[in-house]
């Protein structure tokens, strides 16, 4: 029987093993046990007298869904670091605070940068295509010809956590390592990079791995224009969706100005641009950074973690401020 009395919680799809357990002896919890995101309509009704909500990144927390919870509601924890999709500014005029998952998807993120790098530069999408294809193929000095990455020039635009952990990552193939934020980090989380200008890095980077969050000042910032000042010949990797242009990387694709290309999430997922799925040299990945049992049930800890601080009257312990509005972050 449902306790009328009960703080009620709205998780908007199915976490990881026993993480929403963790709420019940709590509150009332209201749960969207599906792996696909929640309609609008009914996540408007689900969400009336929340004291809280568990959010993904698929989920718009706007003015009418903060509206449509109701003066009860406390907390929307999103279960990711990103925070885009919400607005931050109607949650503060409702001093409803904003929660995160920092810190612990930052080791997969980073396996997962290198590990779309690696299948990128070696051409691993075509290779695989073309045995599935049941095509005639023979080995020959010339086939499927790929990039070496050891020693090359690596680029790293948003050197925050996972930035910092894909070069620790590039240690291990003598890669000399540049990033670009917006202030330059201390010594001790440089590891040896150098901070350079955002055109300079670019002009430097056979390799450019993009961590950094999407923001109002990150949003396609890295353009047509500014892909064509990486050198010829340049593998791309995303991380992030909105701050790579997915048009351009196909452009640039298919004009071969880049080698390659891997993006693990999309600007408007789940729908990915015809014009990339086109491209044999792009390697796509259905948003797959964090995808590991590990994470996953970490994430979802870490977001009950704030609802349930919150429930006892305590700092949600990954509160977020607004995101900055300048190009990229000042700090890891």
């Amino acid at each position: 029987m449902t306790d009328t009395t009960a703080p009620k919680v709205l998780v908007t799809r199915r976490l990881a093993p026993g993480v929403v357990d963790r709420l019940h002896p709590a509150c009332d919890v209201r749960h969207h046990d599906s792996e696909q995101p929640m309609a609008r309509a009914e996540l408007l009704a689900a969400a009336a007298g929340c004291t809280a909500l568990v959010t993904t990144l698929d989920d718009t927390v706007d003015g009418e869904l903060l509206d449509a919870a109701g003066p009860a509601l406390r907390l929307v924890a999103n279960h990711a670091v990103g925070t885009h999709n919400i607005d931050h500014r109607a949650c503060a005029e409702r001093r409803i605070a904003v929660s995160n998952t920092p810190g612990v998807l930052t080791e997969a993120t980073a396996d997962m940068a290198w590990a779309l790098l690696l299948a990128a530069a070696r051409r691993l999408g075509e290779g695989e295509r073309l045995l599935r294809s049941g095509r005639p193929w023979a080995w020959a000095p010339t086939f499927l010809l790929g990039l070496e990455l050891a020693g090359t020039p690596l680029g790293i635009l948003g050197m925050g956590r996972i930035g910092q952990a894909v070069a620790r990552r590039a240690a291990a193939f003598g890669m000399p390592v540049s990033y670009h934020n917006r202030t330059r980090l201390p010594a001790d989380l440089e590891q040896g990079a150098r901070h350079l200008p955002l055109d300079e890095l670019l002009a430097a980077s056979q390799v450019l791995v993009v961590t950094a969050p999407l923001t109002a000042g990150t949003r396609h910032l890295v353009d047509a224009e500014r892909i064509a000042r990486l050198p010829a010949g340049a593998v791309l990797v995303s991380m992030t969706a909105g701050v790579v242009d997915e048009g351009a990387v196909a452009a640039a694709l298919a004009s071969g100005h880049l080698f390659a290309a891997a993006v693990d999430n999309f600007e408007h997922e789940p729908a990915v641009p015809a014009a990339l799925l086109a491209q044999e040299r792009a390697v796509l990945a259905p948003h797959l950074g964090s995808a590991t049992v590990r994470t996953r049930r970490a994430m979802g800890d870490l977001a009950v973690d704030n609802v349930l601080a919150v429930l006892a009257g305590a700092e949600p312990p990954t509160r977020v401020s607004p995101p900055p509005t300048s190009a990229l972050p000042s700090s890891p």
